[in-house]
């Protein structure tokens, strides 16, 4: 049962929704923007179950859901007849019909409770067409309907629908606050904690996931060891194996997973990045991958400054062209050879 006080800071954010549910002036239309696991799905069901709830409580400063409520234990199980949230058949758009059937059409029919809350996952992925037609129903909305649209891009959305919505960008999260979360929380152990954090770049979701799924610490293992074996090693077996790596098991397309790849990618360059800290320190201090010590001591005394900085381009390269829709099995090849190359 998610409140305000497990929102790891986003203070300017809890503080309006705060002022809103004290108030009473929660606004028609809101729009939440973050990246992909950095809780906008989170922030947005709290603000919703609080507002909704029969019997709010003042619990450390904060407005909270009770959570025994029988509209708390609706919104909890998802069956509360007053949040709506948008559904698309389309993975890759939500379609005029779609708000109109579940978002326009539907506001006017009268809620069971005070309010009615519509939830727009995935919001960059309507059609102009789309966000045309739910202009209208911000441009005049009932009283009692509010509107929370979730996204990871800003910029996909009419100049028209921002105007009209209080907009909450989120920002990263402190480093130290999500590894206590971790490690307090979830109990995650200190090594794991700290490498989720490293990689997850201030997303608290991101951070989740990567502590509790033991298929990244596989991929961290058998990325930096195929690495370690480059100097030695035929490129074609090497290219075998990274297709083993990066291909989800039980897929039938033989081309690297894009997720997989960019974690891939990710791995490489912060252990590249720890070999140059080694370097530079010749301390195991500061290293993320501080259990491959052995490989990035090896490396460093074989490699100039010079050949870890190629090989850091590389990597950005690489990633520069996956991201430009440029062939990624023939990208990561070449970032093979160029890896070779300086070690």
């Amino acid at each position: 049962m998610a409140r305000f006080s497990d929102i790891i800071e986003q203070d300017q954010i809890k503080e309006h929704m705060q002022n809103a549910i004290r108030t009473g002036k929660i606004s028609h239309a809101y729009i939440i923007s973050g990246d992909v696991g950095s809780g906008k799905k989170m922030i947005a069901r709290t603000f919703a179950k609080t507002i909704l709830c029969e019997n709010k409580q003042e619990i450390g400063g904060y407005i909270e859901n009770c959570g025994e409520c029988h509209y708390c234990k609706q919104a909890e199980s998802g069956s509360h007849p007053d949040i709506r949230i948008v559904a698309h058949e389309k993975p890759t758009s939500i379609g005029v019909d779609e708000i109109r059937d579940q978002v326009c059409d539907d506001v006017y029919i009268k809620p069971y409770s005070d309010h009615k809350i519509y939830l727009i996952p995935d919001g960059e992925l309507m059609t102009q067409q789309a966000q045309n037609a739910l202009l209208k129903t911000l441009e005049e909305p009932p009283a009692y309907a509010t509107i929370i649209i979730l996204t990871s891009n800003i910029d996909a959305f009419l100049p028209t629908i921002l105007s009209r919505c209080i907009v909450f960008p989120i920002k990263p999260v402190r480093d130290d606050l999500i590894q206590k979360y971790l490690m307090e929380k979830r109990k995650v152990v200190d090594y794991k904690a700290h490498l989720a954090v490293s990689f997850a770049q201030g997303n608290v979701g991101k951070a989740i996931q990567l502590a509790e799924d033991e298929s990244f610490e596989k991929l961290k293992n058998d990325a930096i060891d195929l690495t370690a074996r480059l100097p030695k090693a035929q490129i074609s077996d090497v290219i075998a194996r990274l297709q083993l790596l990066l291909t989800p098991e039980g897929s039938s397309e033989k081309k690297p997973d894009a997720l997989l790849t960019n974690d891939f990618l990710d791995v490489l360059m912060f252990y590249v990045r720890d070999i140059l800290v080694y370097k530079a320190e010749g301390s195991a201090d500061h290293l993320i991958f501080a259990d491959k010590l052995s490989y990035i001591s090896s490396v460093t005394e074989k490699c100039s400054y010079k050949e870890i900085d190629n090989i850091l381009k590389a990597i950005d390269r690489a990633r520069n062209r996956i991201h430009s829709n440029v062939n990624s099995l023939m990208t990561l090849e070449m970032l093979m050879l160029d890896i070779k190359e300086n070690l």
